[in-house]
Parts: structure tokens; C-alpha cells; sequence
């Protein structure tokens, strides 16, 4: 009796999730290095659900050299998915953006104000990870004076800006925003969650993102969820999530 008990499955503790949003996964079949079957796009989505989301706007990558991806076949995508939640029950909004990588082909994109956004004028975008793009400064006035606000994704994560915190701050005071990725808070062995922790310690994060592509990410974002760092994010930070 005492070990039948002792096996038996235990109920899933509900996350007391402050976020009802999330702005940054990889959850479209096929088009990057996220998921790559509707199969497991639904299984994630299915998680995202049980975390509590109500609306996940999905990011995938546009590298003109990796993945050249584009407004047609994100929204080709998207459509296939959502008529599978519909299928299947699923009561979660999906919408799409995308995660543009700073080269010339996104600053033509930028000239052209055919930029997929989120929140009707946000755009995120990210950079190489070792090196400072030389038109990095160019693509964010760019950016504001077509009317978009720029939100860096991970910047926890760029080598070029690790060595003075006085980067991000002068970043933000080009008007930059800041992602930071919810998994970079789970763990304290890597640089990138050490930055992470420092963002947060001076106010500077602004979204908080799954950045999911695989089912350990979105494992990785419920552990976040639960931990005291959640609650330490929500109190010395402005998070927009929830708009």
C-alpha cells in the first residue's frame, strides 16, 4: 500500500505565471531551427498552455544566408498551425513576428517598412554573437525613424558587449529595448546568465521571452516561473509582456 502510494503520480502543481504573453519562440514547422513538425509545434504549444499563456507571438529567424524566411511563408505557417489549435482544442492566441538578424538585407527591409512586427510597432532583432555589427547604430536610428521601437533579443548573450555594462546602457540610450531570455535566468554557469542577472539587478530588461525552439526550453521557462528570480525580475524591473 505504502508503495503504490509512494509511486503513484503526483497532480501537476499549477505556475502562479505573472506573464500572460510570450514574444520570442520558434514554434513554426519547418522554417528554422525550432521545431520541425506540426506534431511537435502543437506539443509545445500544449505546454505554453498548461504554463498558464494565453498568447504566444512566435519568432522565426530571417537570416538571408540561413534562413530566408519572409512575410508569406511565416504567414503560410502560421495559418497551418492555428487551424491545428482549432483541430485540436487548444484555447491559446498565436500570432507571428519575427527574430531579424542585423545585415544589409534587414536594413533594406527597414528602408522598405516591410518588417513583421509585434504590438503593431515593435521589432526584435539580434546580432552576431562575437562581433559588433558595423551597422549596428545605423539600423536602430533606422528603426526609430521609421516610427518601429527595436528590442534586442538575448543581449545577455553578445560577447562584444560583456566587458562594460556601460554597453547596454548606452544602448538603451539609443532607445533600444531588452529581451531577455527566461532560460538564461535558470542557471548560473554560463556568462550569459550572469549578465542576464545583472540586467535585471539594474532595471534594464523589458520583456522576458521563452525563446523556445525545443521542448527543455519551455522545461527551462517553467523553472524560471516557479523560482524567486521571477518575483525578483517582476519587482526591480517594467515588464511589457502583458500588454
Amino acid at each position: 500500500m505504502f508503495l503504490s502510494s509512494l509511486f503513484k503520480k503526483q497532480p501537476y502543481q499549477a505556475v502562479n505565471n505573472p506573464f500572460k504573453v510570450d514574444i520570442h519562440s520558434h514554434l513554426l514547422p519547418g522554417i528554422d531551427d525550432g521545431a520541425q513538425t506540426l506534431k511537435e509545434s502543437l506539443s509545445l504549444i500544449k505546454k505554453f498552455h498548461l504554463l498558464g499563456y494565453t498568447k504566444l507571438i512566435t519568432t522565426p529567424h530571417i537570416i538571408s544566408d540561413y534562413y530566408p524566411n519572409n512575410r508569406e511563408i511565416i504567414t503560410e505557417k502560421l495559418e497551418t498551425v492555428k487551424k491545428a489549435l482549432v483541430t485540436e482544442n487548444i484555447n491559446i492566441t498565436l500570432e507571428a513576428s519575427a527574430e531579424y538578424y542585423v545585415d544589409m538585407s534587414f536594413l533594406n527591409l527597414i528602408e522598405e517598412e516591410n518588417l513583421l512586427t509585434f504590438m503593431n510597432h515593435y521589432v526584435l532583432f539580434e546580432t552576431d554573437y562575437m562581433s559588433k555589427p558595423i551597422i549596428l547604430e545605423e539600423v536602430i536610428r533606422t528603426l526609430l525613424l521609421k516610427g518601429y521601437i527595436p528590442v534586442l533579443a538575448h543581449p545577455e548573450r553578445y560577447a562584444y558587449l560583456h566587458n562594460d555594462m556601460e554597453n547596454y546602457k548606452r544602448l538603451k540610450a539609443l532607445g533600444v529595448l531588452f529581451q531577455v531570455n527566461a532560460k538564461s535566468l535558470y542557471t548560473n554557469s554560463q556568462i550569459s546568465s550572469k549578465i542576464a542577472k545583472k540586467l535585471m539587478k539594474l532595471g534594464l530588461v523589458d520583456f522576458i521571452g521563452s525563446d523556445a525552439h525545443r521542448m527543455r526550453d519551455i522545461n527551462r521557462l517553467e523553472s524560471f516561473l516557479r523560482s524567486s528570480t521571477c518575483q525578483k525580475m517582476i519587482k526591480l524591473n517594467t515588464i511589457k509582456n502583458n500588454f
